[in-house]
C-alpha cells in the first residue's frame, strides 16, 4: 500500500471520465474498495486522507497565497 497509488488513483480520477463514474456508482465502501484494487491501486483510506490533506492545502496555498490557518474551519468532509 502506498500513498503513490493514492496520487495515482486520484490523477486516474481526474483524467479518465469512464473510471470516475464507474468509482461514483458504487452504493458501498466495500464494493468501491474493491473495484479500485482490481483496478491496480492498492492504498489505505488513511493514505488516501493524507493525500487528500496535502492536495487541499496545496490548493488552498495557491489560491490565498499561503494566508490560511490550519484552523480556517472549513472542511471538505462537510461541504459539499
Amino acid at each position: 500500500m502506498s500513498i503513490e497509488s493514492a496520487k495515482a488513483f486520484a490523477e486516474t480520477m481526474k483524467t479518465d471520465q469512464e473510471f470516475a463514474n464507474k468509482i461514483n456508482k458504487f452504493k458501498n465502501l466495500e464494493e468501491a474498495k474493491e473495484f479500485i484494487k482490481e483496478a491496480g491501486f492498492d492504498f489505505t483510506l488513511e493514505e488516501f486522507n493524507e493525500l487528500s490533506k496535502e492536495l487541499m492545502d496545496n490548493e488552498l496555498e495557491s489560491v490565498t497565497g499561503g494566508a490560511h490557518g490550519d484552523n480556517c474551519g472549513w472542511n471538505p468532509m462537510y461541504h459539499h
